[in-house]
């Protein structure tokens, strides 16, 4: 017994190492001075703070993180209503073809955007929508619409019957009980969708750099995809850049870690 926690604990620490070290690797070169040569994982002997104002200025990422949180800002809600009320109707409210629906939206889940991208891009430019950023946010809500629907379908499909039963013997229509009876029971499961939503938001790289010709409307992952062509030599540089793409979801992560972990948690124990 004790071999056995033993070794889950073993392997969780080498997980850690595996991750973390690359990730100290990345913070230790973006904090050596421009242009540095480096070699392997190594402390500088002066630390450069320069260096990530520098990425920033030659990076253009005020307009960048501009456009990315402009887009997330918009996505994040706009698909959690519509995955929750999707799923409140599927599961819940037994629509009908629920079933039919059902297997529609897993089966969204295996589309590739690399497969719909290039068709995606003459749809919303028939309808003058590309290097938009409203088309890139209904983009980008669409595609995450799959998963969403599943994870809140199944989420509402765990919830007591009795719940919604007895709201109804009480008068309550649908929205009310939506609203007033298993939202306040379901912050975890929304709080998680958010969260993962704002990840693949703010990440998205290749729907980004087709749908928008703009280099300042493009987002932080796409400007850094052409900063990495620029400064291919300078490490230092790279890593500052890499280091400032990433910190908002490091930031909102930690923000939500608790209530994150928490719909995960739930998720995987009543999966």
């Amino acid at each position: 017994m004790r071999g056995g926690v033993s070794l889950r604990y073993g392997v969780l620490v080498l997980l850690a190492v595996m991750i973390l070290v690359p990730f100290a690797g990345i913070v230790l070169a973006a904090l050596h001075p421009s242009g540095a040569q480096l070699d392997g994982l190594s402390i500088p002997d002066r630390w450069s703070w320069e260096t990530f104002a520098l990425a920033w200025e030659r990076g253009n990422f005020t307009n960048l993180m501009r456009s990315s949180v402009l887009i997330a800002v918009f996505v994040v809600p706009l698909s959690v209503v519509l995955a929750t009320l999707a799923g409140y109707g599927l599961a819940v409210l037994r629509v009908w073809g629920h079933r039919t629906l059902s297997f529609a939206f897993v089966l969204g889940l295996t589309l590739p955007i690399e497969v719909i991208v290039v068709a995606l891009y003459f749809n919303l430019r028939e309808v003058g929508l590309t290097d938009s950023y409203v088309g890139v946010i209904l983009a980008e809500a669409a595609l995450f619409m799959p998963f969403g629907v599943y994870w809140m379908q199944t989420h509402f499909s765990n919830v007591p019957e009795e719940l919604v039963e007895a709201a109804r013997i009480d008068g309550a229509r649908d929205l009310v009980v939506l609203a007033r009876v298993l939202l306040p029971i379901s912050w975890p499961a929304v709080t998680t969708l958010s969260v993962l939503y704002f990840m693949w938001s703010w990440n998205q790289f290749m729907l980004v750099l087709v749908m928008m010709q703009d280099p300042d409307r493009r987002t932080a992952p796409s400007g850094l995809g052409l900063f990495v062509g620029q400064y291919t030599t300078d490490i230092p540089l790279l890593a500052a850049a890499c280091l400032i793409v990433i910190a908002p979801i490091v930031v909102v992560y930690l923000l939500f870690q608790r209530s994150f972990v928490s719909g995960i948690t739930q998720g995987a124990i009543k999966g």
